[in-house]
Formats: structure tokens, sequence, C-alpha cells
């Protein structure tokens, strides 16, 4: 691919198993070290940048052209960008949009973000589905002790990921005559969930990962989040412990989503694994069992919990990839309690599965009657 960008600089992603792909600086100069993953959206690449799920991860763009319609303030999932490095196979410098603030380069420069382009993402997509997701770096300084290089990057490893992301304060969102009041535990939330839930009438107080019961029931909730986000879910034991507080002492509604779904699982005692290659993209096909339909949804996940962790006692399947026949919803015995895998406020995806939303405004109004 030619053009005349100004002052192209050589770059190079280096894998841990020795791999080296040639291409071109994107973003700022220097190196990142991360997770390479991949993802098969094929727009909403600035939501992609924004989600804190991808935190201490470099991502790969599938799709092939990246950038054309340009960024704009508007489209943000979060305060920053998160991921540790960004690859795609053919960058749009000159992007046409009517929405179009800037175009990607500048974004990640702004952003602080080390990427690399005109690489074969066919090729390296094919590899990590080969072979599992690895470590790997984005280097515009090619390493003078090549092999010292590559036991950095083997060692790197995903730590204080939720920590890094979570809000440091409770902050409310109150909107006309409420229907109900939810506390959104921030793990690594996206917008379009807080949006979901105002949108929905809800007064919504977004609280730090490590809010205890106690300051919870200060708010005096009708109804508890738990977000998505990054990182290996059995890294948090407290964070679970708290969560098993708050399902064995209230009788609130609680409704996981992602790596919240996740919590809530090993909160009741089941297992979760790291999968092979993730569930990454807008484009994720999902079976509802109860409504016996799939629905297309956007996910973020590299682990899954164990169909078989969880006992008939304590919830049943709801919810199955079709890809992989993997966990992807429950329904608790416990009242009002219910969890998916995949992101029903499908930003830069389908809407189909917003219903589940529906449901726990449902759960929340009848608990305020209640009181």
């Amino acid at each position: 691919m030619e053009h005349t960008y100004r002052n192209r600089r050589p770059a190079y992603l280096i894998l841990a198993d020795g791999t080296i792909y040639n291409g071109w600086n994107l973003g700022v100069e220097g190196t990142a070290i991360g997770e390479v993953v991949f993802t098969t959206s094929m727009t909403g690449y600035q939501e992609t940048l924004t989600d804190p799920g991808y935190y201490g991860q470099i991502v790969t763009q599938t799709f092939p052209l990246i950038g054309n319609y340009g960024v704009n303030d508007k489209d943000d999932e979060s305060r920053e960008a998160w991921l540790s490095g960004y690859i795609i196979r053919e960058w749009c410098f000159q992007p046409s949009n009517f929405r179009s603030q800037g175009d990607l380069g500048e974004y990640l420069t702004n952003n602080n973000i080390v990427g690399i382009y005109d690489i074969d993402t066919r090729a390296l997509t094919r590899k990590i589905r080969d072979e599992g997701v690895m470590n790997g770096a984005i280097t515009t300084d090619f390493p003078d002790d090549f092999h010292g290089f590559l036991d950095r990057i083997k060692a790197y490893k995903v730590a204080d990921a939720i920590q890094t992301v979570t809000s440091k304060e409770i902050t409310s969102y109150k909107v006309d005559d409420p229907v109900c009041k939810v506390v959104l535990m921030d793990y690594g939330y996206r917008q379009n969930i807080l949006r979901s839930m105002t949108n929905r009438g809800c007064d919504v107080y977004v609280v730090p990962a490590n809010t205890t019961l106690e300051q919870i029931k200060s708010i005096n909730p009708d109804g508890v989040l738990l977000s998505s986000g990054p990182g290996d879910p059995a890294d948090n034991p407290s964070l679970i412990s708290n969560l098993r507080r708050v399902l064995d002492e209230t009788k609130l509604p609680v409704m996981g989503i992602s790596l919240g779904h996740q919590f809530m699982a090993l909160a009741y005692g089941g297992t979760v694994s790291k999968l092979k290659y993730g569930h990454r993209g807008a484009n994720q096909p999902v079976r509802d069992l109860e409504k016996n339909r799939v629905f297309v949804t956007t996910q973020n996940n590299g682990f899954v919990v164990n169909s078989d962790s969880i006992a008939p006692s304590v919830g049943s399947i709801s919810h199955v990839n079709i890809n992989d026949d993997s966990c992807e919803g429950i329904i608790y015995t416990r009242p009002d309690t219910f969890s998916v895998q995949f992101h029903p406020n499908g930003s830069m995806g389908t809407n189909d599965t917003q219903y589940i939303f529906d449901n726990f405004i449902e759960s929340m109004v009848n608990y305020s009657k209640s009181k």
C-alpha cells in the first residue's frame, strides 16, 4: 500500500514465539507489550479502542480497512483508550464522514497508543486461532538484544486491570421522574451500559469496584448491575467475596454482564476457563434457550464460565454460544438474579438483546414496589 502520509516510520510486531511482522508505525513511536488478540467487528473501532475490557491487550482488527469514517467526541466508551497497542491491515488516513472530527492516527497519538499497519492481519489471525492467544510487542525500535526482548514479552501478564480502569469515586447520573435506582459496579464499564439504564428511566450510581455492601446499602438502590471489564476474573477474590455478601445479605435484583457474569458464577462456586482465542467482535451468535432464538451479539471475552460447574441448585444455563456451545448466560435460583456473557447494550453492534435490560428494569420496579 502506497501513500504520501508524513514521515512513515517502520514498525515491528514481535510475538512471544519469535515470529516477526514488518509494518509501519501508527500513533506514537515506542514499544508496547501486551496480549495479542483479535476482534471481528467490521465497524466500531473507536468503541474498541476505548473499551476498558481491552486493558493490557494488543488488539488486531480482522476487517482490512480501518479509519475510513474518522473519529469523533461522541463514540468513546470510556474516558480514555485502554488497550496497549493496535494492529490493522490498511489505514484510511483521509477519512470521510459528516461526523468525523479527526483521523485514526491522530486519535492514537493523542491517546499515547503505539500502533502498526500494513501487516498481514489475516495470517496473524489464523496464527492466533491455531495456536491461541499469545503475548507480543509492537515496537518502532527493533531490539538489539532480541532474545532478551522475547523474555520480556513472555514474562508479561495483565495485572491490576480492574483497579486501573475503575472509577475512583461514586458518581450519580439522575433522570427526571426515575422509575428506579440502580448501582452500577464499575469493573470497567462501557458508556452504553450507563445510557441503556438512563434511557429506561433509571437513576444510576456508578461506584468503584471495591465499593462495600454497606456503601451500596447507603444508596438504597433497587438493583445492582455488574459491569463488563478486563483481566482474569479469578484474580479478584476480594471483589468476588464482596459480591457474595450482596447476594447473600440482600434481596436486591442483580444482573451481570461479561466480567460481571463471570464474577457471579465464581461467587456461587462456579469455575471459569480461558478461551483459546476469545469471543471478540460485534457478530457473535448466541442462542436464547427459552426463546429458542439466535441473536447476533457484541462481545469482548477472554474467559468463559464452565457450564458443568453451575449446580442445578444454584442456577441453569439460559444462553449458549452457537460456535462452541459455551455458556453465554445463567438464570440463578436466587430471585431476580441473572447474567449474560455478551453485551446487551449493543454499542457498535445489534440491539436485539436489549430485552435483557428490560427484564432487569421490570425486576427492579417490582422490588421497589415491595419495599
